[in-house]
Protein backbone atom coordinates (compact mmCIF):
# COMPACT_ATOMS: atom_id res chain seq x y z
CA UNK A 1 0.00 0.00 0.00
CA UNK A 2 1.23 3.50 -0.86
CA UNK A 3 2.27 5.21 2.41
CA UNK A 4 0.72 8.44 1.15
CA UNK A 5 -2.69 6.85 0.75
CA UNK A 6 -5.13 7.13 3.65
CA UNK A 7 -6.42 3.88 5.02
CA UNK A 8 -10.18 3.43 4.93
CA UNK A 9 -10.06 0.25 7.05
CA UNK A 10 -12.51 0.29 9.95
CA UNK A 11 -11.12 -0.44 13.41
CA UNK A 12 -12.11 -4.14 13.89
CA UNK A 13 -12.54 -3.72 17.66
CA UNK A 14 -14.89 -0.76 17.21
CA UNK A 15 -16.82 -2.55 14.48
CA UNK A 16 -17.17 -5.61 16.73
CA UNK A 17 -18.35 -3.44 19.63
CA UNK A 18 -20.96 -1.72 17.46
CA UNK A 19 -22.13 -5.09 16.15
CA UNK A 20 -22.53 -6.45 19.68
CA UNK A 21 -24.29 -3.27 20.84
CA UNK A 22 -26.76 -3.54 17.97
CA UNK A 23 -27.31 -7.24 18.69
CA UNK A 24 -27.88 -6.55 22.39
CA UNK A 25 -30.37 -3.81 21.57
CA UNK A 26 -32.25 -6.12 19.20
CA UNK A 27 -32.29 -8.89 21.79
CA UNK A 28 -33.62 -6.53 24.46
CA UNK A 29 -36.38 -5.41 22.09
CA UNK A 30 -37.33 -9.03 21.36
CA UNK A 31 -37.48 -9.83 25.09
CA UNK A 32 -39.64 -6.77 25.74
CA UNK A 33 -42.53 -7.98 23.57
CA UNK A 34 -43.19 -11.39 25.20
CA UNK A 35 -42.56 -9.86 28.62
CA UNK A 36 -45.36 -7.37 27.97
CA UNK A 37 -47.65 -10.28 27.08
CA UNK A 38 -46.70 -12.09 30.30
CA UNK A 39 -47.36 -8.94 32.32
CA UNK A 40 -50.77 -8.42 30.70
CA UNK A 41 -51.84 -12.01 31.33
CA UNK A 42 -50.63 -11.89 34.92
CA UNK A 43 -52.93 -8.89 35.44
CA UNK A 44 -55.85 -10.76 33.85
CA UNK A 45 -55.18 -13.85 35.97
CA UNK A 46 -55.07 -11.65 39.06
CA UNK A 47 -58.50 -10.23 38.19
CA UNK A 48 -59.94 -13.72 37.70
CA UNK A 49 -58.65 -14.90 41.07
CA UNK A 50 -59.84 -11.73 42.81
CA UNK A 51 -63.37 -12.43 41.54
CA UNK A 52 -63.28 -15.84 43.23
CA UNK A 53 -62.99 -14.08 46.60
CA UNK A 54 -62.04 -17.16 48.59
CA UNK A 55 -59.29 -18.21 50.96
CA UNK A 56 -57.92 -20.52 48.28
CA UNK A 57 -57.21 -17.57 45.97
CA UNK A 58 -55.14 -15.55 48.48
CA UNK A 59 -51.93 -17.56 48.18
CA UNK A 60 -51.84 -17.50 44.35
CA UNK A 61 -52.67 -13.77 44.45
CA UNK A 62 -49.64 -13.16 46.65
CA UNK A 63 -47.47 -15.14 44.25
CA UNK A 64 -48.91 -13.24 41.30
CA UNK A 65 -47.92 -9.97 43.00
CA UNK A 66 -44.34 -11.24 43.19
CA UNK A 67 -44.34 -12.19 39.50
CA UNK A 68 -45.90 -8.84 38.56
CA UNK A 69 -43.24 -6.99 40.52
CA UNK A 70 -40.47 -8.86 38.74
CA UNK A 71 -42.12 -8.20 35.35
CA UNK A 72 -42.22 -4.49 36.11
CA UNK A 73 -38.60 -4.53 37.18
CA UNK A 74 -37.58 -6.31 33.97
CA UNK A 75 -39.60 -3.88 31.87
CA UNK A 76 -37.90 -0.96 33.58
CA UNK A 77 -34.50 -2.53 33.00
CA UNK A 78 -35.25 -3.11 29.32
CA UNK A 79 -36.49 0.47 28.84
CA UNK A 80 -33.31 1.85 30.36
CA UNK A 81 -31.14 -0.57 28.40
CA UNK A 82 -32.79 0.29 25.07
CA UNK A 83 -32.34 3.99 25.83
CA UNK A 84 -28.68 3.32 26.62
CA UNK A 85 -27.97 1.33 23.44
CA UNK A 86 -29.78 3.78 21.14
CA UNK A 87 -27.59 6.73 22.09
CA UNK A 88 -25.39 7.02 19.04
CA UNK A 89 -25.85 9.84 16.58
CA UNK A 90 -28.11 12.71 17.65
CA UNK A 91 -28.74 16.03 15.94
CA UNK A 92 -27.38 18.93 17.97
CA UNK A 93 -28.76 22.45 17.64
CA UNK A 94 -27.76 25.71 19.38
CA UNK A 95 -29.62 26.14 22.65
CA UNK A 96 -29.48 27.41 26.21
CA UNK A 97 -28.16 25.21 29.01
CA UNK A 98 -29.91 27.55 31.47
CA UNK A 99 -33.28 26.85 29.83
CA UNK A 100 -32.69 23.09 29.97
CA UNK A 101 -31.84 22.95 33.66
CA UNK A 102 -34.59 25.45 34.52
CA UNK A 103 -37.21 23.22 32.88
CA UNK A 104 -35.94 20.20 34.83
CA UNK A 105 -35.92 22.06 38.16
CA UNK A 106 -39.48 23.24 37.58
CA UNK A 107 -40.52 19.63 36.92
CA UNK A 108 -39.12 18.61 40.33
CA UNK A 109 -40.13 21.74 42.24
CA UNK A 110 -43.16 20.18 43.95
CA UNK A 111 -41.19 17.09 45.03
CA UNK A 112 -38.34 19.23 46.33
CA UNK A 113 -40.76 21.31 48.41
CA UNK A 114 -42.44 18.17 49.73
CA UNK A 115 -39.05 16.77 50.78
CA UNK A 116 -38.07 20.10 52.41
CA UNK A 117 -35.24 20.66 49.93
CA UNK A 118 -34.11 24.21 49.22
CA UNK A 119 -33.08 24.67 45.58
CA UNK A 120 -30.60 27.50 45.06
CA UNK A 121 -30.07 28.62 41.44
CA UNK A 122 -27.13 30.67 40.26
CA UNK A 123 -27.54 30.72 36.50
CA UNK A 124 -25.18 32.92 34.49
CA UNK A 125 -27.40 35.25 32.45
CA UNK A 126 -24.59 35.78 29.93
CA UNK A 127 -24.05 32.07 29.36
CA UNK A 128 -23.15 31.28 25.73
CA UNK A 129 -25.29 28.87 23.74
CA UNK A 130 -24.15 25.26 23.35
CA UNK A 131 -25.00 22.60 20.79
CA UNK A 132 -27.61 20.33 22.36
CA UNK A 133 -30.38 17.82 21.83
CA UNK A 134 -33.14 19.02 24.12
CA UNK A 135 -34.97 15.76 24.88
CA UNK A 136 -31.91 13.66 25.63
CA UNK A 137 -30.13 16.38 27.62
CA UNK A 138 -33.21 16.94 29.75
CA UNK A 139 -33.37 13.18 30.39
CA UNK A 140 -29.78 13.24 31.65
CA UNK A 141 -30.39 16.29 33.84
CA UNK A 142 -33.58 14.76 35.23
CA UNK A 143 -31.67 11.66 36.28
CA UNK A 144 -29.07 13.76 38.13
CA UNK A 145 -31.64 16.01 39.85
CA UNK A 146 -33.80 13.01 40.78
CA UNK A 147 -30.80 11.26 42.33
CA UNK A 148 -29.92 14.40 44.29
CA UNK A 149 -33.45 14.73 45.67
CA UNK A 150 -33.59 11.05 46.62
CA UNK A 151 -30.27 11.45 48.45
CA UNK A 152 -31.81 14.14 50.68
CA UNK A 153 -34.84 12.31 52.08
CA UNK A 154 -34.52 14.23 55.33
CA UNK A 155 -34.32 17.63 53.64
CA UNK A 156 -31.31 19.61 52.49
CA UNK A 157 -30.06 21.96 49.81
CA UNK A 158 -29.46 21.56 46.10
CA UNK A 159 -27.25 24.22 44.55
CA UNK A 160 -27.35 24.62 40.78
CA UNK A 161 -24.82 26.86 39.09
CA UNK A 162 -23.93 27.59 35.47
CA UNK A 163 -20.80 29.41 34.40
CA UNK A 164 -18.08 29.50 31.78
CA UNK A 165 -14.55 28.22 32.03
CA UNK A 166 -11.69 28.95 29.66
CA UNK A 167 -12.80 26.17 27.34
CA UNK A 168 -16.38 25.23 28.22
CA UNK A 169 -19.87 26.02 29.43
CA UNK A 170 -20.28 24.31 32.79
CA UNK A 171 -22.99 23.21 35.21
CA UNK A 172 -22.55 22.30 38.88
CA UNK A 173 -25.14 20.22 40.75
CA UNK A 174 -24.26 20.11 44.46
CA UNK A 175 -26.45 18.40 47.06
CA UNK A 176 -26.10 18.06 50.82
CA UNK A 177 -27.38 14.47 50.81
CA UNK A 178 -25.95 11.27 52.16
CA UNK A 179 -23.14 11.06 49.61
CA UNK A 180 -21.35 7.86 48.62
CA UNK A 181 -18.04 6.20 49.36
CA UNK A 182 -14.97 6.07 47.11
CA UNK A 183 -15.80 2.59 45.81
CA UNK A 184 -19.22 3.76 44.61
CA UNK A 185 -17.71 6.85 42.97
CA UNK A 186 -15.29 4.60 41.13
CA UNK A 187 -18.05 2.36 39.70
CA UNK A 188 -21.15 4.59 39.54
CA UNK A 189 -20.91 5.17 35.76
CA UNK A 190 -20.55 1.46 34.99
CA UNK A 191 -23.65 -0.18 33.44
CA UNK A 192 -25.78 -2.22 35.89
CA UNK A 193 -23.90 -0.98 38.97
CA UNK A 194 -26.41 0.27 41.51
CA UNK A 195 -26.66 0.78 45.25
CA UNK A 196 -30.45 1.27 45.12
CA UNK A 197 -32.96 -1.48 45.83
CA UNK A 198 -34.60 -2.27 42.51
CA UNK A 199 -32.32 0.10 40.59
CA UNK A 200 -31.34 -0.84 37.03
CA UNK A 201 -27.86 0.69 37.26
CA UNK A 202 -28.29 2.38 33.88
CA UNK A 203 -29.38 5.87 34.88
CA UNK A 204 -25.94 7.40 35.41
CA UNK A 205 -24.24 5.49 32.55
CA UNK A 206 -26.97 6.73 30.22
CA UNK A 207 -26.58 10.29 31.52
CA UNK A 208 -22.85 10.09 30.88
CA UNK A 209 -23.37 8.78 27.34
CA UNK A 210 -25.81 11.61 26.62
CA UNK A 211 -23.37 14.23 27.86
CA UNK A 212 -20.50 12.66 25.93
CA UNK A 213 -22.67 12.57 22.79
CA UNK A 214 -22.85 16.36 23.21
CA UNK A 215 -19.05 16.48 23.15
CA UNK A 216 -19.06 17.12 26.90
CA UNK A 217 -17.88 15.36 30.01
CA UNK A 218 -19.18 14.68 33.51
CA UNK A 219 -17.22 14.30 36.75
CA UNK A 220 -18.26 13.62 40.32
CA UNK A 221 -16.98 14.26 43.82
CA UNK A 222 -18.71 12.76 46.83
CA UNK A 223 -18.17 12.02 50.48
CA UNK A 224 -20.36 9.74 52.57
CA UNK A 225 -22.52 11.82 54.91
CA UNK A 226 -21.60 15.15 53.31
CA UNK A 227 -23.11 15.21 49.84
CA UNK A 228 -22.26 14.96 46.15
CA UNK A 229 -21.12 17.33 43.43
CA UNK A 230 -21.56 16.67 39.72
CA UNK A 231 -19.81 18.88 37.19
CA UNK A 232 -20.94 18.89 33.57
CA UNK A 233 -18.84 20.63 30.92
CA UNK A 234 -19.87 21.33 27.34
CA UNK A 235 -17.62 22.71 24.61
CA UNK A 236 -18.18 26.10 23.03
CA UNK A 237 -19.77 25.69 19.58
CA UNK A 238 -17.23 26.04 16.79
CA UNK A 239 -17.68 29.24 14.83
CA UNK A 240 -18.92 28.77 11.29
CA UNK A 241 -16.61 30.56 8.90
CA UNK A 242 -18.30 32.68 6.23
Amino acid sequence: MNPNEKSTEIDPMRARYEELAELAGSLAHEIKNPLSVIHMNIDLLSEDLAEMDSRLSRRPLNRIDIVRGQCERMESLLRDFLRYTRLRDIDLLPGSLNDQIDLVLRAYQAQAEQEDIDVEKYLDTDLPAILLHSDSLQAALMNLVKNAIEAMSGGGQLMVRTYTTRTSVALDLIDTGRGVDDVTVLHMFEPFYSTKDGGTGLGLPTARRIIESHGGRISVQSEAGRGTKFVLEFPFPKRISG
